[in-house]
């Protein structure tokens, strides 16, 4: 594998940290902080993209800023799996902020200055993550996304949103300090090096019962993927705006969560190591009992955003498993899950947040015939849907064709069954809504019809194009199959 010395990771990742101070000093001309976002968003995104041709080519863009340990610098290195969570998340970066305009000032949201800052600064912290070339690295990336982000969960400042933010901070720090930490000096101390490589650095290093208390440390204490017994931050958090559910707490936040977790799997332990002390089986039975409960979970919640948010507990779990699977098409089917997932779970947040600009309302209970005033909107909401059941023409059915393809390369029909049974599940928690939006009446009141509703176009816009996307990578999957197979599979 070549390296490129470049200096093009570290611009990716500081670009919309640096755009934060000319957005608190234009926070008076709403108009103004808005384009400078979304410039910062496009050279982000451009930043990203411009690094795509070589890492096809099977290199990869490194930078070193400065050792901290012995052999343990911070450092980013650009490969196959950290460029496909970059290019998703950045791209999806751009669709939220137009998102957020129509949304922020839909509801006449206070303090959108700080939030449009904050968001920025997690965006940084989100790609710092994606571009980590060892543990340390990834770490503190990881915990500046989680101070970045705690504001934006509070952002309401009510009693109920600051319940949620000390909860989130609390499960998201004290695993992360209370147990990644104490791992990775633990690895440290073993190994004498945390850079992530393809065999993994833990080989030969400790005996089965040192590792596997690793393994678990590392696993649990990446608490962002939200396994059970960790998830309940999770729910707590949908009191944040909708932007902020859709891109950090279905995209960016959780997704760091379950990179950070592929990242020690493969790079830390290594398949051969993660085979040899049966891991990957602990990983994905941890991971099937999430997806299972998770799904069982959002059957019987009411309100849309905490639907989602049991349903994204579920999904991400998918992520894991089939990692866990340590077969070529059940990793592809896994690491794919990233994107497929991301597209499809933020147009379904998107779809949320408009309808609660348009109508006020969040439970599911109330939108009989929402899909009649809102057709565009609970079109993309059954698009986004279909995508993470894992129905076709969507991406999420390419995602979850290559797990069952996995299991069976594993041989593992417990595996096979938890993934089938969980996409029914999926298809009974959001069909129904889709069905109650188009085919029930809306209510009437004083013998007329409820008031006139109008869809937001900021809002509309992005959940249109989040849809699209979401059917493009049905027919268009190759990238991001060809992405994963140099970075874990090295073909």
């Amino acid at each position: 594998m070549e390296a490129i010395e470049s200096i093009r990771p570290l611009l990716a990742v500081l670009v919309s940290a640096l755009v934060i101070p000319v957005l608190i000093s234009s926070g008076g001309r709403p108009n103004i902080r808005e384009a400078w976002t979304l410039l910062a968003g496009l050279i982000k995104f451009s930043i990203v993209v411009s690094m795509l041709p070589a890492v096809l080519k099977g290199q990869e863009f490194t930078v070193t800023l400065f050792q901290v340990l012995p052999g343990v610098p911070i450092a980013f290195r650009v490969d196959g799996l950290g460029l496909l969570f970059a290019l998703v998340a950045s791209f999806l970066w751009m669709v939220t902020s137009i998102y957020s305009i129509g949304y922020m000032r839909g509801l006449e949201e206070h303090s959108q200055t700080r939030y449009f800052s904050f968001f920025a600064l997690a965006l940084s912290a989100t790609i710092g993550a994606a571009f980590a070339a060892n543990l340390l690295t990834l770490y503190l990336f990881y915990e500046i996304l989680s101070l970045s982000t705690y504001p934006l969960v509070a952002h309401h400042q009510d009693e109920k949103s600051r319940a949620s933010g000390r909860k989130y901070l609390a499960y998201i720090l004290g695993t992360s300090i209370g147990l990644v930490l104490p791992a990775m000096l633990i690895c440290y101390h073993l190994a004498g090096t945390l850079e992530f490589s393809q065999q993994g650095f833990l080989a030969g290093q400790a005996g089965p019962t040192a590792l596997l208390m690793l393994f678990l440390l590392l696993l649990f204490g990446f608490a962002k993927a939200a396994i059970m017994p960790l998830h309940s931050w999770l729910p707590a958090a949908m009191v944040a705006p909708t932007p902020v559910s859709a891109l950090l707490h279905a995209v960016a936040v959780v997704k760091v969560g379950v990179f950070s977790i592929v990242r020690v799997m493969t790079g830390v332990f290594g398949i051969d190591l993660l085979a040899e002390l049966s891991l990957g089986t602990a990983a994905g039975t941890i991971a099937a009992v999430t997806i299972l409960i998770g799904s069982l979970i959002a059957m019987s919640q009411d309100e849309l955003k905490r639907r989602l948010a049991f349903s994204t507990i579920s999904q991400l779990s998918y992520i894991v498993l089939g990692v866990a699977l340590l077969t070529p098409k059940g990793m592809i089917g896994g690491i794919m899950h990233i994107a497929m997932h991301a597209f499809g779970k933020i147009t379904l947040f998107f779809c949320a947040g408009a309808i609660m600009v348009a109508t006020g309302k969040k439970y599911i209970s109330d939108m009989d015939g929402i899909g009649r005033a809102m057709p565009i909107t609970l079109g993309a909401f059954f698009i986004g849907a279909m995508s993470v059941i894992g129905l076709p023409p969507c991406g999420g059915f390419i995602s979850k064709w290559y797990l069952v393809l996995g299991t069976l390369q594993a041989e593992n029909l417990v595996f096979l069954v938890v993934i089938l049974t969980s996409s029914f599940l999926n298809a009974v928690y959001f069909l129904p809504i889709v069905y109650r939006g188009f085919f029930r009446p809306p209510p009437q009141q004083g013998g007329a019809a409820s008031v006139q509703i109008t869809e937001p176009i900021w809002c509309v816009v992005p959940l249109v194009v989040t849809a699209i996307g979401s059917i493009a990578l049905f027919f268009y999957p190759e990238l991001f199959i060809e992405l994963v197979r140099r970075a874990v599979l090295r073909e």
